[in-house]
């Protein structure tokens, strides 16, 4: 069963004239509603998260710092990271949401799901907002998984154009948890490099694949391939997504050539990846896109290769 939490509450971190803006939720439940394969999924519920998740992550002075920022009124945490009074509100949300969704995931109600959240997560460090993003929901949700429910191992790859330095940083010493990103390099962060892979008992449980500009399907796919080929030897119990579109060869912000057929064959793949691995068990936490037509097309290609 494959289900999405794609709320309304998501538009109400509003940041005007923003790329990461309130369209992008209208544009994907737009999509879905126009695929017939897409008709019937179960619809998630948005859900405030504590504190206790969060500081599995974050450091608790930045918690605060994010909290007291947006409601004196501040309009931006860092130059690229704009917020209003219920930016901090909803990214709660983002991350209780999601996190509400894998405990189904765990409990075997659910299979598979996709968290069209705002604000989107991969580049926040444990201290810093960075790159439109608050806290790391990706991060937060492997270690729920784990310190929760006895997730052994957790698998995240990352296809956002944008390399998810947030979430390497998390997890950059810890064998337990392996981070794959595809992403154009050099570009923002500047993180990311081939030769980072980790360190001390985590040395080898982080795989970069940084292409120049112009990389398209054939170099995504073949990202994806390595990440399988790496899971024969580290044998995941869950498999999380950072998935950001940005990669598409209409998106603003970047200069990747991805189609929706690539995104459609990445999907296939990594289904069929949890599948072998991960008794089906995989979720998709939405990270970049800005063109919002391809956003919303590429996001159904990649749904109607997880619906049963």
């Amino acid at each position: 069963m494959l289900a999405i939490l794609a709320d309304p509450i998501f538009k109400e971190h509003r940041n005007p004239g923003h790329p990461e803006s309130t369209k992008r939720i209208d544009a994907i439940n737009a999509a879905i509603a126009s695929s017939t394969q897409l008709k019937d999924l179960q619809r998630l519920a948005p859900v405030e998260a504590t504190m206790e998740p969060l500081l599995r992550i974050h450091d608790e002075d930045y918690i605060e710092s994010v909290r007291l920022r947006v409601e004196r009124g501040v309009s931006y945490l860092d130059p690229d990271t704009q917020v209003c009074r219920a930016s901090y509100r909803v990214a709660l949300n983002a991350v209780g949401g999601s996190l509400a969704a894998l405990d189904r995931i765990a409990a075997g109600e659910i299979e598979r799901a996709f968290f069209a959240v705002r604000p989107p997560g991969h580049h926040a460090e444990s201290d810093r907002a960075r790159g439109f993003c608050l806290f790391n929901n990706i991060a937060i949700a492997t270690r729920h998984l784990q310190e929760t429910h006895g997730v052994a191992k957790v698998a995240i790859f990352d296809f956002d154009v944008h390399h998810g330095n947030g979430t390497m940083h998390s997890f950059w010493n810890d064998p337990s948890v392996f981070y794959a990103s595809v992403h154009q390099y050099p570009h923002f962060p500047g993180t990311g490099a081939a030769d980072d892979v980790g360190a001390g008992k985590g040395r080898g449980a982080t795989l970069n694949v940084p292409y120049p500009h112009g990389a398209g399907d054939a170099e995504y796919v073949e990202a994806t391939e390595r990440f399988t080929d790496a899971m024969e030897t580290f044998r995941p119990d869950v498999i999380l997504v950072s998935a950001g579109f940005d990669a598409h060869y209409q998106d603003p912000l970047a200069g990747h050539s991805v189609t929706e057929d690539g995104y459609a064959r990445m999907g296939a793949m990594l289904r069929d990846l949890a599948g072998h691995h991960s008794k089906g068990r995989i979720a998709a936490f939405l990270e970049g896109g800005y063109n919002l037509d391809a956003l919303g097309r590429s996001i159904v290609a990649l749904l109607e290769e997880w619906v049963d």
